[in-house]
């Protein structure tokens, strides 16, 4: 069992640990010879259980994201956090940038490790492969939706202040997930022109469910509790983050009912 800081156990606290516990651990798996760390948790017994592919934001598979799978796998879900950079590549906060926009500079790359990380999730003994989701986390919320535009048969993707980006003219018809977009109104990483163009490209396939819920005054990285540059525009809000993780369980809950 992970122990996390106290800023991240009063998060994952607010999910009741289940009377049967949880199972969890480091995962190494290899897709087109690279080597990958993630880590995966899922309630103690055999399943199957809804499966939550879970993305890192830029700093890579960090307790961060293992608390989030934690808490996913107390709901009830079998949750894999996926490692998108690599298992030898942990950048340094002054890194973490230029890692991640090699990854924006190289689409096809990021979403075939994206593909490959799914593709371990619906393969684990535990999770149902007729019930998956992926959330994901700044960086990660970004890449959720980069997951969802290679037509990828999940059911539903929630992005945490996540880049929005769109795709080529058209790609959008590949989505089949629903969208559930939980975004900072004060965020500079995707100011209004961007949540607009993003909008206007779902618009493009009308058959795509989709939503956005906006937090007022919430910048950049609002879930995490260890952000604080407001000077940047990245700051951590307890109201936006609570609010959030609420959705994203009422957004779950509909989905697989």
């Amino acid at each position: 069992m992970t122990t996390y800081a106290q800023n991240l156990n009063e998060i994952l606290d607010r999910e009741a640990l289940p009377a049967g516990g949880v199972v969890s651990g480091d995962v190494d798996y290899v897709a087109h010879g690279v080597a990958f760390r993630g880590y995966q948790a899922r309630p103690a017994g055999g399943g199957p259980y809804p499966g939550i592919l879970v993305v890192h934001d830029w700093l890579g598979v960090t307790d961060y994201v293992r608390m989030r799978c934690d808490m996913l796998a107390r709901l009830g879900y079998a949750a894999f956090a996926a490692d998108v950079y690599g298992a030898d590549m942990r950048p340094a906060p002054q890194d973490a940038a230029a890692v991640a926009s090699g990854f924006y500079q190289d689409r096809a790359l990021w979403r075939q490790r994206l593909a490959a990380a799914f593709e371990w999730l619906l393969a684990e003994p535990s999770v149902d492969p007729a019930r998956t989701a992926a959330i994901g986390y700044c960086f990660g919320g970004t890449s959720v939706m980069e997951l969802a535009r290679t037509g990828a048969p999940v059911d539903a993707v929630v992005s945490f202040h996540g880049g929005l980006l769109t795709g080529p003219a058209g790609e959008a018809t590949r989505i089949t997930a629903k969208v559930l977009v939980l975004h900072g109104a004060a965020d500079p990483v995707a100011p209004d022109d961007a949540l607009l163009a993003f909008e206007n490209d779902l618009r493009t396939a009308p058959e795509i469910d989709w939503q956005i819920v906006t937090y007022a005054n919430a910048m950049h990285a609002f879930t995490l509790p260890d952000a604080n540059a407001p000077e940047h525009g990245a700051l951590f809000d307890a109201t936006a983050e609570r609010r959030s993780w609420t959705a994203m369980k009422s957004f779950l809950n509909e989905v697989f009912d």
